[in-house]
């Protein structure tokens, strides 16, 4: 068989190895979120009043996603230059590295000063990792995918990321439960952390074994490459690095404010236990899960911007009723407001994959898609838990963040209605490989 032509068996070793790749990358990074609402403040910025050192410690967290388009752009160059495995490979050391030592960080009460700052290049580290990865996994998967089913091969990998942050809360809950609060203060943080070298060892075996995109094989091979992959992008594909950059708003919004900053809120604002903040964390990512698979699928049925659109204005909709149903501090409905938000989150998530990676052709589509989700991750995301602690710390209640929110989710609608075609180049391919491009012309690139 031709090596730009992948095997059922090869789809299913790559999808497999990506979305166990993508768990244990956000794994990483999310028990760093979960760390920064519980313990950060008091260990690494402890010379502030309790307000601030947790806008501090956000700050940290935020800082790994200002890291994370460098990352993109980076990977996404050399990845359309040599190839995606390489690229897939480098990221999963590089937030290996960072969060192992991360684990081993002396506190700022052994090393002053110093503690701080090595947190946050570590932090930037793992940006530059996580922000290579998901253009990676991605790529790798949907490329590899037949073409009816690429929405939802793409989705599998979307699935890593609440699948990571379910095992990340799930790891400190276990501890937790099995050292005192002083212990857990003292040095318990620190294993879910260290638990990441022997999961990148996993993740490595894996990864070694899958082969190389088709669409980047077949490249190679017409000598297609391009030489700047981010000057072509920047040149020719302006409105898909707006629009798909407006559309990934919401998604990476609501999902750090439902599985990072209401670790906070919950347990400061509403005096609830930590234990109880995680496992309805864990509740709202398991409805996260659930609904990548449900939406995925059913955009590769009617098209991935119809569903895209649905969740966009789910996500603007769901933004008060979330926080009527947490501010009860009943746990039932709290965890019936987690699971719906979240499900806001899964509907977006489930086409986002595909549909983002579907508007920029094979030769640049590692550098437009990378740039495109991290730029609409730090625009959403990054800034989410810091903007919510002062937006509630200014107000005193909750309906700010909620009308924050609603303007997000409103964003990411006007993001999707910028893209004019029906669907994306990869949805639209037909056996053939020709596809209609978002200005409207024909191309027959190989995907």
């Amino acid at each position: 068989m031709p090596e730009n032509i992948s095997t059922p068996q090869m789809r299913r070793r790559v999808a497999i190895s990506s979305v166990i790749g993508t768990t244990i990358e956000w794994y990483d990074f999310f028990i760093y979120g979960t760390a920064a609402a519980l313990i950060f403040a008091p260990q690494f910025f402890p010379t502030i009043d309790p307000l601030a050192g947790t806008l501090a410690s956000f700050a940290t967290f935020a800082v790994g996603f200002l890291a994370r388009p460098l990352g993109g752009i980076i990977m996404g160059h050399f990845g359309d230059k040599i190839g995606r495995k390489p690229m897939l490979v480098l990221s999963m050391l590089l937030m290996g590295v960072a969060t192992t030592l991360i684990g081993l960080l002396p506190t700022y009460a052994q090393i002053g000063i110093a503690a701080p700052i090595i947190l946050v290049i570590l932090r930037l580290i793992q940006g530059l990792g996580v922000g290579g990865e998901w253009g990676a996994a991605v790529l790798m998967t949907v490329e590899h995918a037949p073409a009816r089913k690429r929405t939802f091969y793409g989705s599998i990998v979307q699935m890593g990321l609440p699948l990571g942050i379910i095992l990340a809360n799930i790891s400190f809950i276990i501890i937790l439960n099995i050292v005192s609060p002083g212990a857990f203060e003292a040095w318990g943080w620190r294993i879910p952390f260290l638990i990441s070298a022997l999961l990148v060892v996993v993740g490595f075996v894996i990864r070694l074994k899958i082969t190389e995109s088709p669409s980047f094989t077949n490249l190679k091979k017409t000598e297609e490459v391009e030489r700047v992959p981010l000057a072509v992008m920047l040149r020719d594909h302006r409105r898909s690095l707006i629009a798909g950059s407006l559309a990934s708003i919401a998604a990476p919004a609501l999902g750090y404010l439902i599985l990072v900053y209401m670790v906070s809120y919950g347990t400061t604002a509403l005096e609830l236990p930590q234990q109880t903040m995680l496992w309805l964390i864990i509740a709202g990512g398991v409805s996260w899960t659930i609904s990548i698979g449900i939406s995925a699928q059913l955009a590769d049925r009617i098209g991935q911007k119809p569903v895209y659109t649905v969740g966009a204005i789910y996500s603007a909709a769901v933004a008060f009723p979330f926080f009527w149903l947490v501010d009860t501090t009943n746990i039932l409905l709290m965890a019936v407001g987690f699971i719906l938000a979240a499900a806001a989150v899964g509907i977006l998530a489930g086409p986002q994959a595909a549909l983002i990676a579907g508007l920029f052709p094979a030769e640049i589509r590692y550098s437009g898609s990378s740039t495109v989700y991290q730029l609409g991750s730090i625009l959403g995301g990054a800034l989410a838990p810091m903007i919510a602690t002062f937006l509630y710390a200014s107000t005193g209640t909750s309906s700010a963040i909620a009308v924050y929110m609603v303007l997000l989710g409103l964003l990411s609608l006007v993001g999707i209605m910028m893209i004019r075609q029906r669907s994306t180049v990869l949805a639209e391919q037909a056996d053939d490989d020709k596809v209609v491009l978002p200005t409207g012309q024909t191309s027959t690139k190989t995907i």
